[in-house]
């Protein structure tokens, strides 16, 4: 079975270096569209068994578009767990401006996470979204055949693909955060022992020409 994960495109707060957890969110850039567009055809003959996508507007709307230029048009299934990490605080703040203020702590949330404490600004633990996303993700692999489409987050999709491909929490951000409408590819073949599953595409961005170039964390 193969799994497919994509992060939402890029919006007006990526735009800004604002931080864009799980409650904050901003409209998708026109720009964005046709990023999406790309993406919906670069996986048009793809025949999705379903997509699951985060409740967020901005990956609600991502998951449509896609949806628009696939040619088989499989079911849409929002969920909850899939949404962004929880930045409390920070939630619309911008990056640059938070950094000075919780210098250690943002830099863990992008370069150690086992070291990551988000408790003074009131954000989530990284182990409960990791464990929210693989709920998601493994129950759905479960109860379906692939393939399948996952539409997310940055910050939350960066770790979870790699936690499930069997990295510790110490390794999740060794390869880099994903860019929008980027494509990774988990895959398994044992469906009864789904975990670890093996990374065969990591944030691939090529079919997007030089469009794709924000690195913004979330």
């Amino acid at each position: 079975m193969e799994l497919y994960f994509t992060r939402h495109g890029k919006t007006m707060w990526n735009n800004e270096r604002r931080f864009q957890g799980a409650k904050g969110d901003s409209p998708l850039l026109a720009e964005s569209l046709a990023e999406i567009k790309l993406l919906g055809q670069q996986l048009k003959d793809i025949p999705f068994e379903k997509i699951y996508a985060s409740t967020a507007p901005r990956a609600m709307k991502t998951a449509q578009g896609i949806l628009a230029e696939l040619r088989y048009k499989p079911e849409i299934i929002y969920n909850d767990g899939l949404k962004e990490l929880g930045l409390g605080e920070l939630e619309g703040q911008l990056i640059d401006e938070m950094s000075q203020r919780y210098p250690v702590e943002l830099h863990n949330l992008r370069h150690h996470l086992d070291r990551y404490d988000p408790s003074v600004f009131g954000g989530e633990k990284i182990e409960d979204a990791l464990a929210r996303i693989e709920t998601v993700v493994c129950d759905a692999a479960m109860q379906n055949k692939g393939p399948l489409l996952f539409v997310g987050h940055g910050a939350s999709l960066t770790a979870a693909i790699q936690w499930l491909a069997g990295k510790p929490l110490a390794e999740l951000r060794e390869m880099g955060g994903l860019v929008n409408n980027s494509l990774s590819i988990l895959t398994t073949k044992e469906p009864e022992n789904l975990t670890p599953f093996e990374l065969i595409k990591w944030n691939d961005a090529s079919f997007l020409g030089d469009q794709s170039s924000l690195d913004a964390l979330l």
